[in-house]
């Protein structure tokens, strides 16, 4: 045996080690990124009776806020095609993560109320962006896929938890803008950790440093527009936008104006804010504690089973007249509804083509964050005219409706020309 071929066993082990390594360090910046995108929209909740207070507006006009994020995160899918095929991964993670600098540094000095909103649609731009980006990295992949999907998502539901607890502090203070200068160092943060990860890698190249070779699938040789297309033609791919759409405005919509019912309804004090945090934490808890059960059950039919134990749930928390009932069984919501997201992006991988899936990801994330919009602007609406008692029937019948488009998505993969 030559000496060559002596060392070659000890290369491929030191190769092996380089690749997990690698790959272990991509995933914790990805899980990152998602903590920030968490802690973004888990601040808005605790602060929103402070800024009525501050700017002098009422429901409607606070809820323009939720309809900012989502048009910037609306813009920031339907260019993710486009920014993918131009750009790549590594470049377009940054550029994302530089607009939610740009937005948490306009919302610091608490600007006019305009500008204010100029700083959640740029927010929403930065996290679309990053959010689908992340999410079709790790649908990618071919090892570990739901537990890595499930992992990603409960930092998202790690940060929307950790945020309340400091907004609340600050709801408080008289200078309560001053969260916004946290938001702003997690975020640039965030940005030299990406920089310095991906350096401004595609997606085929970072895999391939993690031992992933690229296929034909996988080789970006089709143009944005074949590939906005052929989405637009798959059903299932509009059926997992509108439960995305539905399952996305019912969590912004608790998270958001959860305290806000509790103060009003049940004669909670600034501490209710904290309930936000017990709900986001309960998504952080379900996203990393039932993945046994999800593949035990049956990823499919685990969605039904949580949907029905939720809306049981909601019942209690319209009904039962307890802030302690009522905080409990809203954490107790979270944890189901947490694994919910991380499932339909898995089952997304099995049935699409690779090929499709990051631009459909990124049309179901985007078509699903209008919901983060559409629900919580509709609660202010209703809230501006019955009071924000009508929080709970519009979340228990959105619940209902989310079961009732699950049941549209099929079960395996069908045949796509």
């Amino acid at each position: 045996m030559t000496s060559t071929e002596s060392e070659q066993p000890e290369a491929n082990k030191a190769l092996t080690k380089a690749q997990h390594r690698a790959s272990l360090v991509q995933f914790c910046t990805l899980c990152f990124a998602f903590f920030l995108e968490g802690w973004n929209d888990g601040t808005t909740g605790p602060l929103l009776p402070v800024m009525q207070e501050y700017y002098g507006i009422g429901y409607t006009i606070v809820s323009i806020l939720f309809v900012s994020s989502c048009v910037g995160f609306l813009l920031g899918a339907g260019v993710n095609v486009w920014m993918n095929a131009k750009l790549g991964f590594g470049k377009s993670m940054v550029i994302g993560s530089c607009f939610q600098v740009l937005a948490f540094a306009i919302e610091a000095p608490a600007p006019p109320f305009p500008v204010m909103v100029l700083g959640y649609f740029f927010a929403g731009l930065g996290a679309a962006i990053q959010d689908t980006q992340g999410n079709g990295f790790i649908g990618s992949l071919k090892t570990h896929k739901m537990t890595k999907l499930s992992i990603l998502h409960s930092l998202y539901g790690a940060g929307a938890f950790v945020a309340p607890l400091v907004s609340t502090k600050f709801s408080v203070m008289p200078h309560w803008e001053y969260h916004f200068i946290v938001s702003t160092g997690i975020a640039v943060i965030n940005t030299i950790i990406l920089v310095v990860v991906f350096r401004g890698k595609r997606q085929e190249v970072l895999l391939a440093e993690m031992g992933q070779s690229s296929t034909e699938d996988e080789s970006g040789r089709y143009t944005s527009s074949s590939v906005y297309r052929a989405i637009m033609g798959i059903k299932s791919v509009h059926f997992m936008s509108i439960f995305a759409l539905i399952y996305i405005g019912t969590e912004v919509t608790l998270g958001g104006w959860i305290v806000t019912y509790i103060i009003s309804e049940r004669g909670g004090n600034s501490s209710a804010g904290y309930i936000t945090s017990g709900f986001f934490g309960g998504v952080t808890v379900g996203r990393l504690t039932l993945i046994w059960v999800n593949k035990k059950i049956g990823e499919h039919r685990v969605v039904f089973l949580y949907s029905f134990i939720a809306i049981g749930l909601q019942l209690t928390v319209w009904f039962v007249p307890s802030i302690i009932e009522n905080a409990l069984a809203v954490s107790f919501i979270g944890v189901l509804l947490g694994p919910m997201f991380p499932i339909l992006i898995s089952h997304a991988t099995r049935i699409l083509p690779a090929w499709l899936l990051t631009g459909s990801v990124a049309w179901i994330t985007g078509i699903g964050m209008s919901g983060s919009a559409a629900l919580p602007f509709v609660t202010g609406l209703l809230a501006s005219k019955y009071g924000i008692k009508s929080l709970q029937p519009l979340v228990v019948s959105m619940m209902c409706t989310m079961v009732g488009f699950w049941a549209l998505v099929p079960r395996a993969q069908r045949r796509i020309d």
